[in-house]
């Protein structure tokens, strides 16, 4: 208990480092004191381009960390596999593709966006779980699909944007940048995402009678098939709330949860907080990394969590392929 208390401890305190620190530091730079002083009284031109451009991509930043954390828990929960996530299975880009060829063809549908989203999503899980299947669902074969999923995707939508479909509005969305988020997007990903992220706290119960065995769930009076299906639309639209908003983002969900079993266990109860807190923390720091430390140019955040995610990928399946065999 004591580890888990202090390992809270840190990740707030960090997380509420990199906030501030991502605040003040930019191509534009005030000192704190007339960072609040502007913020209370107005009339600093420096402190209003701040808020109305910094701070839309800090908060976007930290609920898409939430977010894409917890569904990638919640996904490990319903297959009982280390190597789901959405991002690498297919879902963040069904989501992508569906939501940004709807918005293309029909622009005035604009504020139905995370809805597209998560139908795309649901489809791209519902052909992972079709393919992946075969007596059981094994690890490696599921990864394996995904990223076939994935990669169809993803060409459906590159072939989609090479005709000339995409607008330029659905065009930022699909580059998986935070650098031109508004406070249109604060609100959609804070409302929509808020839902998501109370849901999941509510499901958690289910979460931990998942990691055992299917007849030993039915017999604590756990109807797996519909928790399944419940925990899974969840995991579906938390991730295509966030890819709505910021694009297709990776690794999230696969590194947070195995960091926080590592830090807290394996209770759903106190994971799932724990990962809303590291989620927001790490794509926070990603993108301050690309933004601050890296200017005059600008790396995405995405490319530094794939940088950081895919050497991590490989040593799950490794460890993925002695554990469960091939």
């Amino acid at each position: 208990m004591k580890k888990t208390w202090l390992s809270f401890a840190a990740v707030g305190v960090l997380l509420v480092a990199v906030t501030l620190f991502s605040i003040l530091n930019g191509s534009l730079e005030v000192p704190f004191t007339e960072l609040i002083n502007g913020l209370l009284h107005g009339g600093n031109e420096d402190v209003e381009v701040i808020k109305d451009m910094r701070f839309p991509r800090i908060i976007v930043s930290l609920f898409a960390g939430a977010n894409l954390a917890v569904s990638g828990l919640l996904l490990q929960a319903v297959m009982r596999n280390p190597l789901a996530e959405p991002g690498i299975i297919g879902i963040s880009s069904g989501a992508n593709f569906v939501s940004l060829t709807m918005i293309s063809l029909f622009p005035t549908l604009f504020f139905w966006m995370p809805l597209f989203a998560f139908f795309g999503g649901i489809l791209a899980c519902f052909l992972v779980y079709s393919f992946s299947w075969k007596s059981g669902l094994s690890p490696l074969r599921l990864i394996l699909v995904g990223v076939a999923v994935n990669a169809v995707f993803t060409a459906l939508y590159e072939s989609f944007n090479y005709r000339g479909y995409t607008t330029a509005s659905t065009a930022r969305a699909a580059a998986s940048t935070l650098s031109q988020q508004t406070w249109d997007d604060v609100q959609t990903i804070v409302v929509y995402g808020s839902v998501g992220l109370i849901a999941s706290l509510l499901v958690y119960p289910w979460c931990n009678v998942l990691a055992l065995q299917d007849k030993t769930a039915r017999n604590l009076g756990l109807h797996v098939t519909r928790a399944r299906l419940i925990i899974s639309a969840v995991a579906v639209y938390l991730a295509g709330v966030t890819t709505a908003t910021v694009g297709v983002i990776a690794f999230v969900g696969l590194l947070v949860p195995h960091i926080g079993r590592l830090l807290v266990g394996s209770d759903y109860k106190i994971l799932i907080p724990f990962s809303i807190l590291s989620g927001a923390l790490l794509i926070l720091t990603a993108d301050t990394i690309g933004r601050v430390f890296l200017a005059p140019t600008e790396l995405p955040a995405s490319i530094i969590l794939s940088f950081i995610g895919g050497p991590f990928l490989i040593a799950l399946i490794r460890r993925s392929d002695r554990i469960y065999g091939s």
